[in-house]
């Protein structure tokens, strides 16, 4: 048995209680197996652990982590992979603040070393059996039952203000009287991003977590996930769906499975774009394209300046709005584009 001083959120679906019992081998490790590790670093830049309640704690050298195998490819991050095999004295890496593990191969040049751990085993059931997130995994469905509006937010990459536009979304749609659910499809399992959606007015919140994946990283078709998500939302009758879609349009992260299925794009309402400058405005026009998928609004940070809002708007006709200096008119551009949608197909 081995007693945690710290649990990832990325365990959250198993509800683990602060001991386990441990196997000391994996022979097939897979993404979303629960590994026992101790921290042999500390770090300045990316040193903390989310908890399952949504805090954030230091970690410490020595302390014993439950997190989870998975896979991660941020462009502003770690890039890493699930082990081969994986045995007890092994040496992996702290790949995310949830508590993904992993082989760590890069980091973005503003990060220090990712946090080397060691593995101490693999938490297992009575029978021996090696947990996984995947046990309590919601289905994948390859249909998409009756929806509410959705509003789908992509972007250039990661911190190009997707986040902060689904959350001013969905607190002015809340504040307006409306029921409200929030989702993030893609990226590496973190629970920051749907406390946030829940602190802003999100009655009902899920993500690709729930379907027992601690990324989205080589994920074929991410859309039976995506379409999961959406029907289990769709049980509390939200009057509207706010989605985020992790990283960027394109990537490792298979935002462009999602973007291309024809149930999805058939019930999105509204599709808001986010970049930081104007030339990946341009690139996601033309990605976009590729797939099928007009922008319906732009924001981000290319729009934190007004002068940013105006030049979008006069040069490339797209309606622009800012979630971090007009989140009113930001959502009254998404209603008006939502009635134009539901006007065009009556």
């Amino acid at each position: 048995m081995f007693e945690a001083d710290k649990i990832g959120s990325a365990t959250s679906p198993l509800d683990l209680p602060r001991s386990v019992a441990v196997v000391d081998v994996n022979l097939a490790p897979k993404a979303g197996d629960v590994v026992v590790v101790r921290a042999l670093s500390e770090s300045v830049t990316y040193g903390n652990l989310e908890l399952p309640s949504g805090r954030l704690a230091k970690i410490y050298r020595n302390d014993v982590i439950f997190g989870v195998l998975g896979r991660r490819r941020a462009l502003k991050g770690f890039f890493g992979d699930v082990p081969d095999t994986a045995t007890a004295g092994d040496r992996l890496h702290l790949l995310n603040m949830g508590g993904v593990i992993g082989v760590c191969s890069g980091h973005h040049s503003s990060l220090s070393d990712a946090i080397e751990v060691e593995v101490l085993g693999f938490a297992a059931d009575e029978s021996g059996k090696i947990m996984s997130i995947a046990d309590a995994a919601l289905a994948p469905s390859n249909v998409l039952n009756k929806t509410a509006p959705i509003v789908l937010i992509g972007g250039t990459c990661m911190n190009s203000g997707k986040t902060v536009a689904a959350t001013e979304i969905i607190k002015q749609a809340h504040h307006s009287g409306m029921r409200v659910a929030g989702a993030k499809m893609s990226g590496v399992a973190c629970l920051r991003d749907t406390l946030n959606m829940f602190d802003c007015g999100a009655e009902v919140t899920a993500s690709f977590l729930d379907c027992g994946l601690p990324s989205t990283v080589g994920i074929d078709d991410l859309a039976p996930v995506a379409k999961a998500i959406l029907n289990r939302l769709n049980e509390s009758k939200p009057d509207l769906i706010v989605v985020e879609l992790g990283d960027g349009i394109v990537g490792g992260y298979s935002v462009d499975s999602i973007l291309q299925d024809s149930e999805i794009k058939a019930a999105t309402a509204s599709f808001v774009f986010c970049a930081s400058d104007y030339v990946g405005v341009i690139g996601g026009v033309e990605v976009l394209k590729k797939f099928g998928v007009g922008i319906d609004i732009v924001a981000g940070s290319v729009t934190d300046a007004k002068s940013g809002e105006d030049f979008v708007e006069r040069e490339f006709g797209l309606s622009a709005g800012n979630a971090r200096r007009d989140g009113v008119r930001l959502f009254r551009l998404i209603r008006d584009a939502i009635e134009a949608r539901t006007t065009a197909t009556a």
